[in-house]
């Protein structure tokens, strides 16, 4: 069986690989990339990279033949998603691969979040693809949170217009974990899979957790989606960034994230990562 990975030298799919290489040979594991060169690490553990970007849909037609299994990660560019997937997806069902799973986001058909429509077509259209398929639902990445620990351990301040919201929130390596099982197993075709952290923290606990690796208080402290923005921009964030952070926020507060669903502890066998152990990690 011969399982390939979409956007393998990223963050999700190098861990996706590094689970599969646990169950799989390297020869039947297939690394998907836009690069070669940034995947010369998977290539030299046996792994095959083969190239093609979302957007080229004439080389992703050659790169996905003879597979049995694709993992299509989502792209990373919000705007220009849903039409790399169909190019994927179009691709997958051209060159007869059996079947497909796709990382989508939680709660995708009901979510306010401004990341959540792209999924939702996407979900939309895979299922009328004809692709035996499964639908990987990820919560957010506790990963997430780093770019912000340097700031908070010198401020002792978490800002965020959350407001009373919560975030059922996992690390990047149980996501590939959950994955990779889903892709070495049977009995997941035409399912949707909630995949959550084991706990929803608020906003309040997610400062918490920042202060138990710092060593120092850290308080929460709610603020209006404008002011955000307002405080994002004069930081020298770009008005448009600014508006989108604070889009995710509010969607959080009115609870895009917060679902908690026993599914991905279930199929990884163990519970996912806490907060304070990924921050601990860094």
């Amino acid at each position: 069986m011969t399982i390939a990975v979409t956007g393998a030298a990223g963050a999700l799919g190098r861990l996706v690989i590094d689970s599969l290489l646990t169950t799989e040979t390297p020869r039947d594991v297939v690394a998907l990339v836009r690069d070669a060169d940034k995947a010369a690490d998977l290539a030299a553990r046996g792994v095959e990279v083969r190239v093609a970007e979302y957007a080229d849909a004439h080389a992703l037609g050659k790169a996905l033949v003879g597979l049995d299994k694709v993992l299509l990660i989502s792209s990373s560019e919000v705007g220009r998603r849903f039409a790399q997937h169909r190019n994927v997806i179009d691709a997958a069902a051209s060159a007869g691969v059996p079947y497909l799973a796709y990382t989508s986001m939680t709660k995708a058909t009901e979510s306010s979040s401004p990341l959540a429509p792209e999924h939702r077509q996407t979900e939309d259209y895979l299922a009328a693809s004809g692709l035996a398929h499964t639908v990987l639902r990820n919560n957010w990445y506790h990963e997430n949170y780093l770019a912000q620990l340097p700031a908070i351990t010198e401020s002792g301040v978490l800002t965020a217009a959350a407001g009373e919201g919560k975030v059922a929130a996992a690390a990047r390596r149980d996501f590939a974990d959950g994955a990779a099982t889903v892709l070495t197993t049977g009995g997941h075709e035409r399912k949707v899979y909630e995949f959550t952290g084991d706990a929803a923290l608020s906003y309040a606990d997610i400062a918490d957790a920042f202060g138990q690796v710092i060593g120092r208080a850290v308080v929460y402290r709610p603020v209006a989606a404008a002011d955000l923005v307002a405080a994002m921009v004069q930081a020298g964030v770009d008005e448009g960034t600014a508006a989108f952070v604070a889009a995710i926020d509010t969607s959080i507060a009115e609870g895009a994230l917060d679902l908690v669903d026993p599914t991905l502890g279930t199929l990884i066998g163990r519970p996912t990562t806490s907060l304070v152990d990924v921050l601990r990690s860094v």
